[in-house]
C-alpha cells in the first residue's frame, strides 16, 4: 500500500487561494463547527453551510480537511456542503487531489471515504486500482472493500485457491457480517477459526459483588471497587460480605456468531441476581500508547473506568443487545492499564429480562484487535 503524504497546498489544484476566500471559507468552517446539540448556532450554520456548497472545486480538500476535527454534528454540515460542491463541480472534480487525500492515512476515515465516493465517479478506474491497497486500511469502510473484492475473487475459485484468498480476506475482515461469513466457508474446508481471538473479547475479568441495585438506585452510588480497585479488600455487599474472584468465559470455537462470542455471563458465572451491580476488572497491556475503541454489548446498564477515569456510562436496561453495540473512543497508555466495568441489573421478572452479560473487546478505530501482551488476570500475578 502506497502512503502519499500531501501538503494542504498540494491538494489544492490551481494554487493558493485569494485571502479573502480563503478566510471566508475558514469561517464557514468555524461557524459549523460552534453548532451545539442543543441546536445553538443552527441558524449560523445553515448559512455557513451555503458558502461550503458553493465551494469551487480546487476547494474541494480543503472541506474534507476540516472533516479531520469536527464532532458528527459538524461533519454532517460538512459533508452536505462537499456533496452539493461536489455535484456542482461535475466533470471539473479534482480527481488527482481527491485520489492523494484518500491515500493520505493521517485523514480522518469520514473524509477520505468521502474522497473515495467521489472519485470513483470522476475516475471509474480508480476502484480497481486503489482497493486492493485497503486491507490493512485504518478506515472500516475502505478496509470493508478490500475484503468484499477477496471474498468475490474467492467464490471465483476452488480449492486451495478460494481458500487462501478466504484467509486473506479473514485476516483483515472486521465486520461482524463478512468475518462470519469467512468464518462458515473456512470452517467447512477444515481451517480453524477463533473468532474470540480474532475479534479480541476481553474473557478473563476478576469480579466483585453483587451490590444493591433495587429500584435501580445502585447505578449512582460510587460503591468502594470506583473508589479504589483492591483486590484483597471485602466490601458489605447485596446479601452480605463480598471479595474479587476471578473468572472466565468459557470459549467455544465452534461458535461463528459474533453475537454469541466471547459473552461473559455474569448470570451463569456468579449468580441470576435481580436488582443487583457487580463490578469486573482487568488489566490490558498495551505495548505502546495509542488512541483505540472500548467496545462493548450489553442489554444491561453499565458504566467504564480506564486507569481510574470514568469514560462512559448508560443506564438503560433490556433494549436488546447486538455486536459492537456501544463504541467508545479512549486511550491506552505503555503498560499496564486498568480496566473497571459496573453492570448493573434491574428487578424485571420477565424472560426476556433476565440476561445480566457482557462483550467487551478492545480495537483500533478500524475494529481491528488490540490485544493484550499479557493475558494472564490480575489475581494470577
Amino acid at each position: 500500500m502506497r502512503t502519499i503524504l500531501l501538503t494542504f497546498s498540494i491538494c489544492l489544484v490551481g494554487g493558493p487561494l485569494p485571502a479573502a476566500e480563503e478566510t471566508s471559507l475558514a469561517k464557514a468552517f468555524s461557524t459549523i463547527k460552534a453548532v451545539r446539540r442543543e441546536g445553538e448556532g443552527n441558524e449560523a450554520a445553515r448559512e455557513a453551510a451555503k458558502v461550503v456548497s458553493n465551494a469551487r472545486p480546487e476547494e474541494l480538500t480543503q472541506i474534507l480537511v476540516a472533516l479531520d476535527d469536527a464532532d458528527p454534528i459538524a461533519a454532517n454540515w460538512l459533508r452536505g456542503g462537499f456533496e452539493a460542491a461536489a455535484q456542482k463541480a461535475g466533470k471539473n472534480l479534482p480527481a488527482k487531489a481527491l485520489e492523494g487525500f484518500v491515500l493520505d492515512r493521517t485523514h480522518d476515515a469520514r473524509g477520505r471515504r468521502l474522497a473515495f465516493e467521489w472519485l470513483t465517479t470522476a475516475d471509474p478506474e480508480a476502484q480497481e486500482r486503489l482497493v486492493p491497497g485497503f486491507l490493512d486500511d485504518p478506515s472500516a469502510e475502505l478496509r470493508r472493500d478490500a475484503v468484499a473484492r477477496l471474498i468475490g475473487m474467492a467464490k471465483t475459485e476452488s480449492g486451495d485457491a478460494a481458500t487462501k484468498l478466504y484467509e486473506e480476506a479473514f485476516s483483515a475482515a472486521v465486520d461482524g457480517d463478512q468475518v462470519q461469513e469467512i468464518a462458515l466457508v473456512l470452517v467447512k474446508a477444515g481451517k480453524p477459526v477463533d473468532l474470540t481471538e480474532h475479534f479480541g473479547f476481553v474473557t478473563r475479568w476478576v469480579l466483585a459483588g453483587p451490590f444493591d441495585n433495587r429500584e435501580t438506585k445502585g447505578f449512582d452510588v460510587a460503591y468502594p471497587p470506583e473508589k479504589e480497585v483492591n483486590l484483597q479488600a471485602e466490601y458489605e455487599g447485596m446479601n452480605g460480605k463480598v471479595a474479587w474472584t476471578s473468572l472466565e468465559a468459557p470459549i467455544d470455537k465452534s461458535v461463528l456468531n459474533p453475537e454469541k462470542v466471547g459473552l461473559f455471563d455474569i448470570a451463569k458465572l456468579t449468580a441470576p441476581h435481580k436488582g443487583a451491580a457487580t463490578y469486573a476488572t482487568t488489566d490490558f497491556y498495551s505495548e505502546k500508547s495509542q488512541p483505540v475503541e472500548f467496545r462493548l454489548s450489553t442489554s444491561n446498564a453499565w458504566k467504564l473506568w480506564v486507569n481510574g477515569e470514568l469514560v462512559f456510562a448508560r443506564d438503560e436496561y433490556h433494549r436488546g443487545m447486538f455486536f459492537d453495540q456501544y463504541i467508545v473512543p479512549g486511550k491506552l497508555k505503555t503498560g499496564k492499564n486498568v480496566l473497571l466495568l459496573k453492570v448493573c441489573q434491574n428487578e424485571q421478572k420477565e424472560d426476556w429480562a433476565q440476561d445480566w452479560s457482557f462483550q467487551f473487546r478492545v480495537c483500533d478505530p478500524a475494529g481491528k484487535a488490540v490485544l493484550s501482551t499479557d493475558q494472564r488476570t490480575m489475581t494470577q500475578r
